[in-house]
């Protein structure tokens, strides 16, 4: 019978018993757009046995040129990122068990989707997400229950790539001790992204991710790797714990303890979402037949989503409503979050 992984268990640090190991592992991905796409490719590919995928958004047809677990349905259909990926990973190898999460990765969910789903606590977390403030949050809840953590970061044609093992390296707050200041970076939506430089730190995450399932720690970066493929460039620089890192120095879990999200312009776009009280679940069958009477709903397995035909947004055109069973939600159409908390009051509850 052929043996999938068998050029992989040709490779001396893997062998038959390395591919055990992986097949016994379990990853997980916060955030599933390029990046987390990528290494969820290719860690299902290799055999890794759990893949806990996480993230709050829906498939779009400007993430097809990079995200390569979808497809132009799903962005026909505007499916969840963490559903369509989990699918699509069902199809490419059906001996990974997945977990598709999908909501938004902030503090009061993190440790309760992370280290209590169904797959149990991950050996690694992959940094598949697209702002700083969640990558700290990541970073505390990695040092403070020691799991490695893997993270990246790329726009344009630039990427940035580190690993963190508590206990043994520096944190990502030791190199980066407060998240930039809004507006000073630039992101995908303002500066483009080049797919094959994705496909290049994706890689390196995915590597990396390997060794520390597999136990060899000891091949584990310990720099901070920066290159651009497409101007020639490489660096590798070191890193020092810093003795007075609020997090890995002091235990100081500062955005893991932060208090609940308010309501979010989203970037890009013209909406807000809302956070639900932690722990909030929505019928979306029961919630779709009351809202039969303010506009066309429908409703999947994962949301219900349709417009409010007596609500104009800023364009005049009808107000979107995106609801997931969790209780968060997307307005759509409008970006005060005050009038978006309103409409989610006067049609979801308080």
């Amino acid at each position: 019978m052929p043996d999938r992984y068998h050029r992989q268990r040709l490779l001396v640090d893997i062998g038959d018993a390395g591919q055990q190991r992986l097949s016994e592992a379990h990853a997980a991905i916060v955030g599933c757009g390029a990046l987390g796409c990528g290494v969820a490719d290719l860690l299902a590919r290799a055999g890794v046995g759990r893949l806990t995928i996480i993230d709050r958004d829906l498939v779009e047809e400007t993430n097809l040129q990079r995200q390569v677990l979808f497809d132009q349905h799903d962005a026909d259909t505007r499916a969840p990122k963490a559903a369509a990926a989990c699918e699509r990973i069902g199809q490419i190898n059906p001996l990974v068990r997945t977990e598709p999460v999908i909501a938004d990765f902030e503090a009061t969910v993190a440790e309760r989707v992370l280290l209590e789903g169904p797959l149990g606590p991950p050996g690694v977390i992959i940094d598949g997400t697209d702002n700083f403030e969640t990558r700290l949050l990541i970073n505390d809840l990695a040092v403070k229950h020691g799991l490695p953590y893997v993270y990246a970061g790329a726009v344009s044609t630039h990427a940035t790539t580190m690993t963190v093992l508590p206990g043994e390296t520096p944190c990502l707050r030791c190199v980066m001790p407060t998240p930039p200041p809004p507006g000073s970076q630039p992101t995908c939506d303002t500066a483009g992204v080049l797919g094959p430089v994705i496909a290049m730190v994706a890689g390196v995450q995915a590597a990396e991710a390997m060794k520390v399932l597999l136990g060899r720690r000891d091949l584990v970066r310990r720099i901070l790797l920066e290159f651009d493929p497409w101007r020639g460039t490489r660096r590798e620089i070191g890193l020092q714990r810093d003795p007075a890192c609020p997090c890995c120095g002091s235990g100081r879990f500062e955005f893991l303890d932060a208090a609940p999200a308010g309501p979010t312009p989203l970037c890009g776009q013209a909406a807000v979402q809302i956070n639900p009280t932690p722990g909030s679940r929505i019928d979306l069958r029961v919630l779709a037949d009351r809202l039969r009477a303010h506009g066309s709903f429908e409703t999947t397995r994962y949301l219900l989503r349709g417009e409010l035909r007596d609500e104009a947004g800023e364009s005049g055109e009808p107000v979107g409503l995106t609801v997931f069973a969790d209780g968060r939600a997307i307005v759509g159409g409008v970006t005060d979050p005050a009038r978006a908390r309103t409409i989610y009051a006067r049609y979801i509850g308080s």
